[in-house]
């Protein structure tokens, strides 16, 4: 007779084949061959409770390869999370919870969104710096609070893809001993064989990371995948890989260990077969046997009682570390402790003004003592991007209580890690390089905007102002790359009182990632005593200088640029031209405000703007109206000095001058 461990495994292959069919959409083979490990994790291995999602020392389940969902969906509907058989059915379809590949927040028991290979991979080593971080500060003898292990399964796919070998690089050097990831070796991909294109010893090289590693020879053997699990468990020191070697379309006899069962529904008629391979009635779909549901159903319950005994060790712990508990249960609700904003920096004007990278790095400092939650660091750029905290140290293999990353020169792995590291409840993580590398982050950043998390992504050399370094260093068009992003907001500040409150709005967002935008050069700092003051940052464009007069036309700008306006402005009114200067340091916090603000900043009828910016001109014609001019930066820049080549550009004061009064004379 069949066990109902085998019959569970058999059903959740049924129901993957099943869906896919049904959605004529999918990735029906992967799952099939991942149930076995599916049924390890769920039924024997991971602590997680389906009636409370975010019980916070629950283990963490990534999908790296998450074009198999229909793996995650099946365990998840099985073991009771809020999920039905008619959203089985709906997979793939508008509005259901079963998206064509897992998305956070869309389904209880989704801990990241996933599908983009490579990238679960590298959000588990931030979940995995999270939970160390949790550990470290919170942990106490007797009291293990936060023990979580991170699974993920991932494949070939995700092994090939570069952000995962940065992150895997990054995670044994830190030996995060709370990951345990299983390696999917199907050998197949979408063109076929992996051998075409990939034939790498994958065990060699995680060691050569750092990793433990184990493998497995047979998919199918849940013993020996539990046992490997087991091993892995004790490995506390190096993060652990094991390699199972599965079988693609497990169970479908044409399509078994073929590209066909990859991205494809298996067809009717192979549907049919599969069913009836495992002793499933073929003209029957989405059947799960009362026993199969009882089962897994039991074993979710089975979370109750374990998050039960962690609340007792949790309250106890609140008793006799009454102030960590309650900064814990602070953090974990979003919100910020009072007084954070007690000594924000106030920065006077001086003679030779200050970069906005170095106003951060002192507005991050002036908080840092208050908010410790707050940690990140750079893509070896700490120096260049001001990012260290200066009295705090830095989160290493010894001390995983530090606060300064040093993410390495791994752009892209930085940006995955920060997600991770968002999506554990309290953490409040930043990551600074040069703005032209954001180039580099693009994947993170469109998918922490997607899960509506908040990462900050801190972006310096901003500019062609950066200079000497050329071309390949001065971004032209990032800034309007990044603005294009949903759910991310980008800020340019000013100067330093506008970077201090850019960072006040940034902490204190909610929705989606922050993008802050900063200078290398000096900035003059804009005298709070004469002009509009800074806070008007969080309406994402202000009045920063009006004029005695109805004006005739608006100029406005964003990050460097601005004070070039004020000193515009100045000018044209000795020649009794009437300017009013807008410092725009977000288009996505404007856009935001009432029709009523956004008409006080920008009258409809003073239809004469020039908006300056060094970057990219698209975008700007929106605020500028078909009136109005743009000013910025079409081509690749040069190597020289800032100052020469932001003027050969075009973004100098005399040039604002001459497109202003050129406006008026039409």
């Amino acid at each position: 007779m069949e066990s109902v461990e085998q019959l569970g495994i058999n059903t959740v292959r049924v129901l993957s084949a099943d869906a896919v069919q049904k959605a004529n959409s999918g990735h029906p083979g992967t799952p099939m061959g991942l149930a076995p490990i599916g049924h390890v994790l769920w039924a024997n291995t991971m602590n997680y409770n389906p009636q409370n999602p975010e019980w916070p020392n629950r283990d963490r389940f990534i999908l790296s390869c998450g074009h198999a969902c229909m793996l995650q969906y099946s365990f998840l509907y099985l073991t009771g999370y809020d999920l039905n058989m008619e959203d089985i059915k709906n997979f793939r379809q508008l509005h259901s919870k079963t998206a064509g590949h897992p998305e956070y927040g869309l389904l209880d028991g989704i801990e990241v969104t996933t599908g983009p290979l490579g990238q679960g991979f590298a959000n588990g080593v931030g979940m995995g710096i999270g939970q160390q971080y949790l550990a470290a500060r919170y942990n106490r003898p007797g009291f293990k609070l936060f023990d979580y292990t991170i699974y993920a399964i991932c494949s070939d796919g995700d092994i090939m893809e570069g952000v995962a070998s940065e992150a895997a690089s990054l995670a044994g050097h830190l030996k995060l001993g709370h990951l345990i990831y299983l390696y999917d070796d199907n050998k197949i991909t979408i063109e076929g064989d992996t051998s075409i294109a990939f034939n790498e010893d994958v065990t060699e090289r995680f060691q050569g990371y750092g990793w433990h590693v184990q493998a497995v020879a047979d998919g199918n053997d849940t013993e020996a995948i539990a046992a490997a699990i087991a091993i892995a468990k004790k490995e506390t020191n190096r993060p652990s890989l094991i390699k199972v070697r599965t079988h693609i379309g497990f169970g479908s006899p044409n399509k078994v260990d073929t590209a066909a069962a990859h991205g494809s529904p298996l067809g009717k008629d192979e549907v049919r077969l599969v069913k009836e391979n495992f002793g499933f009635d073929p003209d029957q779909s989405f059947v799960v046997a009362d026993e199969v549901l009882n089962y897994y159903r039991g074993k979710g319950k089975a979370g109750i009682k374990k998050e039960d005994e962690w609340n007792q060790l949790y309250n106890q712990y609140k008793e006799k570390y009454p102030a960590e508990a309650a900064e814990y249960e602070l953090y974990k609700s979003g919100k910020l402790p009072e007084g954070w904003k007690d000594n924000l920096p106030v920065f006077k004007p001086t003679e030779k003004g200050i970069a906005t990278r170095k106003a951060s790095g002192k507005m991050l400092n002036a908080i840092a003592a208050k908010l410790p939650m707050l940690l990140g660091g750079s893509a070896d750029l700490a120096p260049s991007t001001d990012t260290n905290l200066n009295d705090f140290q830095s989160f290493t293999t010894e001390n995983h209580g530090g606060r300064n990353f040093h993410f390495g020169i791994r752009e892209h792995s930085m940006g995955s890690v920060l997600n991770g590291m968002a999506l554990t409840k309290g953490l409040i993580p930043y990551g600074a390089t040069f703005l032209i590398f954001s180039d580099y982050m693009r994947p993170p950043v469109r998918l922490a905007a997607i899960m509506k998390i908040r990462p900050i992504f801190i972006y310096t050399h901003d500019s062609i102002a950066l200079g000497e370094d050329g071309t390949t260093h001065q971004p032209v068009e990032q800034l309007i790359g990044l603005r294009s992003v949903p759910n991310l907001t980008v800020i340019r500040p000013g100067d330093a009182n506008e970077t201090v409150q850019a960072w006040r709005v940034t902490l204190e967002h909610s929705g989606g990632p922050v993008a802050l935008i900063l200078t290398r050069q000096e900035l003059p700092e804009f005298d709070q005593d004469k002009y509009a003051k800074a806070a008007g940052v969080e309406q994402g464009a202000y009045i920063l200088s009006d004029c005695e007069k109805e004006p005739q036309l608006i100029l406005m700008g964003s990050g460097s640029e601005v004070h070039l306006l004020l000193e515009a402005q100045e000018k044209l009114k000795q020649e009794s031209i009437h300017a009013r200067v807008v410092s725009f340091p977000s288009w996505e916090l404007f856009d935001k405000q009432s029709q009523e603000y956004q008409q006080k900043v920008l009258p409809k009828n003073i239809r004469k703007r020039v908006a300056v910016e060094a970057g990219s001109p698209i975008g700007w014609g929106k605020y500028a109206t078909d009136e109005g001019v743009v000013i910025g930066v079409s081509t690749f820049g040069e190597s020289a000095p800032g100052n020469v080549v932001m003027k050969e550009y075009g973004i100098s004061v005399e040039n604002v001058i001459v497109k202003a009064k050129a406006l008026l004379m039409e």
